[in-house]
């Protein structure tokens, strides 16, 4: 499987691991969330649900509410 037609705002593809470990984020998805080298993604990983990246600005709100002290 390499590159799979999906509606407009969603991207799926295969991509290889590389002998460092390292994947390449395809293009059509660096300009989708606007990503550049150097920016930092978040690797969130479940053994039952999979491997998935996401941007840190994206899953900022996320952390800030979780982590915040909802006990008062």
């Amino acid at each position: 499987m390499d590159k799979v037609a999906m509606p407009e705002g969603k991207y799926l593809a295969s991509v290889k691991l590389g002998p460092k470990g390292q994947i390449v984020v395809p293009k059509e998805v660096r300009e989708m969330f606007g990503v550049r080298p150097g920016d930092t993604l978040l690797l969130l990983a479940d053994v039952n649900r999979g491997i998935a990246l996401q941007t840190f600005e994206k899953a900022d709100p996320v952390f800030r509410d979780v982590f915040s002290d909802r006990e008062q």
